[in-house]
């Protein structure tokens, strides 16, 4: 663990997401899972080159970085200035092999150490850094630890615009991050991820607001049926409701039973039945918008307006916010 004064780079921050041995292990599946992230439900292949999309350029202008490696010399283990490496135990060769040779998260033709303790201008290092950390102590191995730097600073593509003027959502609309999730209600990996973004929603309370866009896929041939019903809840105020218990009841998601579901929540059940054969529309909108942004499976995340390629966990995800508020105020 590194001592004395404080160095100016140094971040602090209060863990919010409480993590344990248990954790560590549910975090190297989710790395070494297909979405990082815990699974996702396919509609199609990936397609090939497809880069995702990451935070906003630093406003000092400079860029992402593609994650290219700067040429390795001997590793330096100098002590990076108010950074612990107390709990990376046989893994802080790795680190300071990391730092080292990754390139800086600003595009500069510099390492992550050189970013880190002399670019001041770089405010996106400490952050970094503290990423790789985080990576390495959930048992991630150096190539992984490399490919997820790499996703999450590599240079921006285009920005993703998607209307989500009718989308039920969480959260303040003027919140600093805008978070829009395509998800189909018959895909187990985003029950699974829904706790995790309602706990992103109550840590961050006030910086983040959700939107939520419809996104059914052939292979679960009822998750239209509770898209409507989502939808239709909405108009009555009801759809966080609705959305839990969607998920809850998976797979019984036809007519008859989300219709019950809607009774069970005390809704105006001619409202409901009236705006859930209204709302048809709506979800074939909210799936070619989708399809128009480049989704293909689900849970698919979009972090202002740009896609989100990093671990589906409230950890890393509320390090992306901290890092994203930080870097733009």
């Amino acid at each position: 663990m590194t001592q004395g004064v404080k160095h100016p780079r140094a971040v602090e921050t209060r863990s919010r997401v409480p993590y344990n041995h248990t954790v560590s292990k549910a975090i190297l599946a989710l790395i070494c899972a297909p979405l990082l992230m815990g699974g996702a439900c396919e509609k199609k292949s990936p397609k090939a080159g497809d880069t995702g999309a990451i935070n906003a350029l630093d406003h000092s202008g400079s860029g992402g970085s593609s994650g290219a490696a700067i040429a390795e010399g001997p590793v330096d283990t100098t002590p990076l200035p108010g950074i612990d490496t107390g709990k990376l135990g046989d893994k802080t060769q790795t680190f300071y092999k990391l730092v080292g040779s990754l390139q800086s998260p600003c595009g500069k033709p510099e390492s992550l150490r050189v970013s880190f303790t002399k670019d001041t201008s770089c405010k996106r290092a400490p952050f970094a850094v503290r990423y790789v950390i985080a990576l390495l102590e959930d048992e991630a191995t150096e190539a992984q630890a490399r490919e997820e730097y790499g996703s999450k600073y590599k240079p921006t593509g285009e920005k993703v615009n998607v209307d989500v003027s009718k989308a039920p959502h969480e959260g303040a609309t003027d919140a600093p991050v805008k978070f829009v999730e395509f998800y189909d209600y018959g895909c187990p990996h985003c029950a699974a991820f829904r706790p995790m973004m309602e706990q992103v929603l109550a840590d961050e309370q006030g910086k983040v607001v959700t939107y939520f866009m419809q996104f059914p896929l052939e292979k679960h041939p009822d998750s239209k049926s509770a898209a409507q019903a989502a939808l239709a809840a909405n108009a009555q105020g009801k759809f966080k409701e609705m959305h839990a218990l969607l998920f809850e009841k998976q797979p019984e998601q036809d007519h008859s039973h989300v219709t019950e579901y809607a009774k069970q929540l005390g809704l105006d059940m001619g409202k409901f039945e009236t705006d859930y054969n209204a709302f048809a529309p709506q979800v074939i909108a909210d799936e070619k918008q989708g399809e128009a942004a480049g989704v293909d499976s689900t849970p698919t995340l979009f972090f202002n307006d740009r896609k989100y390629d990093g671990p589906m966990h409230p950890k890393y995800i509320e390090m992306w916010i901290e890092e994203e508020l930080a870097v733009n105020r």
